[in-house]
């Protein structure tokens, strides 16, 4: 047999098994590289077989010459070689598309995942990296909202610091010049914007424990149905003030593992929420009840209803709505802020919804464990 015959069979069998394993390494880049390196090792294999069997049958012959064997096993070979840089080559051009997604994605903060990456290796980490660039871009959307939160609460904050501390220091300009006529009413009036202020700081400082991380709760059974009570009857007189009634519709006997004075905080900021803003001669409803797995207290009123555009601001911090005359409600925008905080540190629920005529906004506690009532 000629040797220019044996290269040409060796070469032809060789290409074929390396053109069939490049389709099988094409189907193999959805899965772990270790698949394509084993593709290649046996591409070699299966070359430098079908070439030394292919020459045997045209030589008839079980046994070949050395030089015959040293040809094929040389053109297998280099076949072999192409096929491992072709794989190779896919490697590197998958690992240059990655770095690039990557610098760009410092650049600017948004991660484009290559196509067509040749392992399922690049392709896992192309879909962590998206998944990271999607938490990051949330959370860049989330602090841009707390930092305009925030301004908002400083604008207004100042603004309700700026009227009390204005009219103690005209109160005390008045006493200083002995131009006061009745001492006991500039004194009522000095204790009036003091509470005002003492209550405002309360409420930042409550707050800021809440955001920190620093508020400790020490939640026990309590029956929830007697906190709701209290406040209803402690803030009935501020209701009847301004001519609402507070009345309760479903009032049911609920047992809740709840801080019981971070639950009366909770209550009393949503009842006087609602009385705030609910029109005179209006009713304030408030239910109590079990549902779930959850305690459940719901406070509506008939203040008209929250723009759609805005339940979902209601609980940001310093949120008191567009309307010129609740911005000029004293207390800074943060009942909401420190209610959703405070359920939210019991493991529960707090949202908003509108109904006819109104808006309810119901909070929810887990419920006492199971067996506790034997206790």
């Amino acid at each position: 047999m000629s040797p220019l015959l044996v290269v040409l069979i060796a070469v032809c069998e060789s290409v074929g098994v390396g053109l069939i394993g490049l389709v099988v390494l094409r189907l193999l880049r959805h899965y772990p590289v270790g698949y394509s390196l084993v593709a290649v090792i046996v591409i070699t294999v299966c070359a430098i077989n079908t070439s030394t069997v292919t020459v045997m049958l045209v030589a008839r012959s079980a046994q070949l010459p050395a030089g015959v064997d040293l040809v094929v096993n040389l053109v297998a070979g280099a076949v072999a070689i192409v096929v491992g840089l072709l794989l190779g080559r896919a490697v590197m051009r998958g690992s240059r598309q990655l770095a690039e997604a990557t610098r760009s994605f410092g650049l600017q903060r948004r991660f484009q995942q290559p196509e067509d990456l040749p392992s399922a290796e690049f392709a896992d980490l192309a879909w962590e990296l998206q998944r990271t660039s999607d938490k990051l871009a949330e959370s860049r959307r989330r602090e841009q909202a707390l930092d305009a939160s925030r301004r908002r609460l400083v604008a207004w904050i100042s603004h309700d610091l700026r009227s009390p501390l204005a009219r103690l220091r005209a109160v005390v300009e008045s006493i200083e010049d002995g131009v006061v006529d009745d001492l006991a009413d500039y004194c009522r009036k000095i204790r009036s914007d003091t509470q005002v202020l003492s209550e405002m700081v309360d409420d930042l400082f409550e707050l800021s424990r809440i955001q920190s991380g620093t508020l400790h709760l020490s939640p026990r059974e309590v029956v929830l149905d007697d906190l709701v009570s209290d406040e209803v009857a402690a803030l009935d007189v501020l209701a009847a003030s301004r001519g609402i009634e507070l009345r309760a519709r479903t009032i049911q006997p609920v047992v809740a593992a709840v801080d019981d004075r971070a639950a009366t905080r909770v209550f009393n900021n949503l009842l006087a929420n609602a009385i705030r803003y609910a029109p005179e001669n209006s009713t304030v409803t408030v239910d109590v009840r079990a549902t779930g797995g959850w305690a459940v207290v719901s406070v509506s009123d008939e203040c008209g209803g929250i723009p759609v555009a805005d339940l979902g601001s209601v609980f940001d911090l310093g949120w008191r709505g567009d309307q010129p005359s609740t911005r000029s409600t004293r207390g800074g925008g943060l009942g909401l802020s420190i209610v959703q905080g405070l359920v939210q540190a019991h493991g529960g629920q707090v949202s908003v919804r509108n109904i006819p005529g109104g808006c309810c906004f119901e909070a929810r506690f887990p419920l006492r464990a199971a067996g506790a009532a034997g206790r």
